[in-house]
């Protein structure tokens, strides 16, 4: 039976960002991959748009989000809606219901999801979230939870505290994030911002030489039963 992955993350985007490399190189093994993306994304960058714009904008986004997700072989994207940067508005309950409810359905035995301490308050509750819809009871079928970095949020909080401890060779999967992440057009930034695709490739390049590889991913282990 093939080893399932959940990749749980707050915005359009944020998947790609986090662990594309990693799950397309899991995908060529033989793993099968989901995606939950809880929140709209953008909307909340532009409070003076009107609502047709703002609609467009979230249309615009959901096609990106599932072009960029079958370009690695994603076999099922779930998009919630909860507002952009505001899921502090919302009851924890809601948000770890709808976890629950997509693990239910996919069974995954990996989760990888955000890290606990990013400047984004929607990546916090999204981590809280998904620590609490994955409780380690006797019959829970995930057994191992990584935390990945965002670029612009994991490295802008203060004091920095990401430690990664498991790294991921994606040497032969950088290009397969870079192409998924041009799909992201709405989301780009020119170089020197963090979230460019400069910035994405000489962040692989700078976690890579840490560990003697070309290009890597790296992770905090949150849980791993073995």
């Amino acid at each position: 039976m093939k080893k399932k992955i959940l990749i749980v993350a707050a915005h359009p985007d944020d998947e790609v960002l986090g662990c594309f490399g990693t799950v397309a190189r899991l995908i060529k093994e033989g793993y099968e991959a989901y995606t939950l993306i809880l929140g709209e994304g953008k909307t909340s960058r532009d409070e003076e748009r009107v609502v047709e714009s703002r609609q467009d904008d979230i249309e615009l986004l959901n096609s990106e989000i599932l072009k960029a997700n079958n370009v690695i072989g994603i076999k099922k994207v779930f998009v919630e809606s909860f507002a952009d940067n505001r899921f502090d508005s919302v009851d924890l309950l809601d948000i770890i219901k709808v976890i629950s409810k997509v693990k239910e359905e996919v069974n995954p035995d990996i989760i990888f999801t955000h890290y606990e301490h990013d400047l984004n308050i929607d990546h916090q509750i999204t981590y809280k979230a998904v620590i609490t819809a994955t409780r380690p009871m006797e019959d829970e079928c995930v057994k191992e939870i990584y935390s990945f970095e965002i670029l612009s949020s994991t490295e802008w909080n203060y004091p920095l505290s990401f430690s990664a401890d498991t790294y991921f060779d994606i040497s032969d999967t950088i290009d397969l994030k870079v192409e998924a992440m041009k799909i992201y057009d709405s989301e780009l930034c020119e170089y020197p911002h963090p979230r460019s695709l400069e910035g994405i490739k000489l962040n692989a390049k700078y976690q890579g030489m840490r560990v003697g590889k070309k290009y890597v991913e790296a992770f905090k282990t949150i849980r791993a039963i073995k």
